[in-house]
């Protein structure tokens, strides 16, 4: 049935991409996710032919420079204006992390729009912003695991300075005060003097139900993917949608994991799995800098042996703060950047569990962390995914139609420490006659 999507997202990285887009799922919404890397422009056309409520595309541009960054948004935003989508959203990451500031003036720019409202705020993963300032778990940023990123360290309390050192708009932060008067008082605030972004306070669900009620007419949306939870109560229902309708797995107790993530909740994750009895191998570090292919075809074979044996496995990279430091310390000695190391550890895990996978005919497979997740989805060749369904805040399911592949790409920072024996569960159980 072709349609207009209601919703064009522009993410900034696949997990923030399936983080939204789960949420969105929940309410029946058809979600489609198309891959950096991919031809957005014939996918988007292709898409509007099919059902697709929401159409988001990941730039994997946190991490560019924002010129380059500011680029990609630019042709993932005329991609989307192309399919005709109703409304739009510039999605970042819950604590502004990566070019915002860049990426917000591009979808602006390319909307011929000269302000929009920002919230960071994603109360149900922790995320909280008073008087311009942002918390994590009550937390002010800076003392948090984002403060001491061994990449992107987050120094700054107040996230309207942060944005505003980013940006040649104004911003302005809209008080808690405002949003607690009510839609009408936040609509009131929506007329600023001058061009700019409002960046909005919220500390709780009912923060963001206001919000959702005040924006839910404005054609575009700024931030993280906490407001969309509430936005399509507010906005006519769809009809329920099913993603996975006719999919069948030979395997379908087979799920390899990899893990490259150094947040916390990561290795929390790792640690729960490995205590209830799960199989672990960890990647050569030092091989994987000197010689990626023979450390990935090492652990591939580790990961075939255990998979037909056992039929889970989790890959992983040392993630306690020494090892990133001694990775990072060999790194160096090579030449490499702490982001040249992350990403080549990244990309030889993905190879890994792609060439295990293929040897033990594996369609299910679970990625901890962001560049982890577009790594993975890279080596498997994947350009588009359809949401499945919230797995937990923020965390999906989504299936690749292609490839016939159900995936779980997980943000590093985000879940229970108990979430793999959730979503292996719940691919183990999906696609069962």
């Amino acid at each position: 049935m072709g349609m207009s999507p209601r919703l064009g997202i522009v993410a900034d990285d696949i997990t923030g991409a399936g983080d939204i887009g789960g949420l969105l799922a929940k309410h029946g919404y058809a979600v489609r996710i198309l891959s950096q890397g991919a031809d957005w422009e014939a996918l988007s056309a292709r898409f509007v032919q099919e059902r697709t409520d929401a159409l988001i595309i990941d730039t994997d541009s946190r991490f560019l420079p924002s010129r380059q960054a500011q680029a990609r948004v630019i042709r993932a935003t005329r991609a989307l204006q192309a399919a005709g989508c109703g409304a739009y959203w510039k999605k970042t990451c819950s604590v502004f992390r990566g070019n915002v500031g860049a990426e917000f003036d591009a979808m602006l720019q390319v909307l011929g729009l000269e302000s929009g409202v920002a919230i960071a705020a994603f109360p149900k993963n922790g995320r909280s912003t008073l008087r311009g300032e942002h918390f994590v778990r009550g937390v002010p940023l800076p003392d948090t695991e984002f403060g001491q990123d061994p990449v992107h360290p987050r120094r700054e309390r107040s996230i309207v300075r942060d944005l505003q050192s980013q940006t040649g708009r104004h911003v302005i932060s809209l008080p808690i005060e405002t949003v607690r008067a009510g839609p009408d008082a936040v609509r009131a605030a929506l007329v600023p003097p001058r061009s700019g972004y409002l960046l909005a306070d919220a500390e709780t669900q009912d923060d963001l139900k206001v919000l959702a009620r005040a924006l839910a007419h404005e054609p575009v949306f700024l931030g993280s993917s906490g407001l969309a939870e509430e936005l399509p109560g507010v906005w006519p229902p769809v009809p329920p949608f099913a993603p996975l309708h006719g999919a069948r797995w030979t395997h379908p107790h087979r799920v390899i994991m990899i893990a490259a993530s150094v947040m916390p909740q990561t290795r929390a994750q790792v640690e729960g799995y490995m205590e209830s009895g799960g199989t672990v191998h960890e990647l050569d570090v030092p091989l994987t800098l000197t010689d990626p292919s023979a450390a990935g075809a090492q652990l591939a074979a580790q990961a075939r042996r255990t998979v037909e044996m056992r039929g889970t496995v989790l890959l992983r990279s040392p993630n306690t703060p020494e090892g990133v430091r001694a990775a990072h310390a060999h790194g160096a000695s090579l030449g490499l950047t702490a982001v040249g190391v992350s990403q080549r550890v990244s990309t030889t895990l993905a190879q890994a569990a792609r060439d295990a996978a293929q040897h033990t005919g594996t369609a299910k497979l679970i990625a901890l962390g962001g560049d982890t997740a577009a790594a993975l989805t890279r080596a498997l060749g994947v350009t588009h995914t359809v949401v499945v369904e919230e797995l937990s805040p923020g965390l999906p399911s989504t299936y690749a139609p292609d490839q016939g592949l159900l995936l779980v790409l997980k943000s590093g920072s985000f879940g229970p420490p108990d979430f793999l024996a959730r979503a292996v569960s719940h691919l183990q159980q999906a696609g069962k006659a």
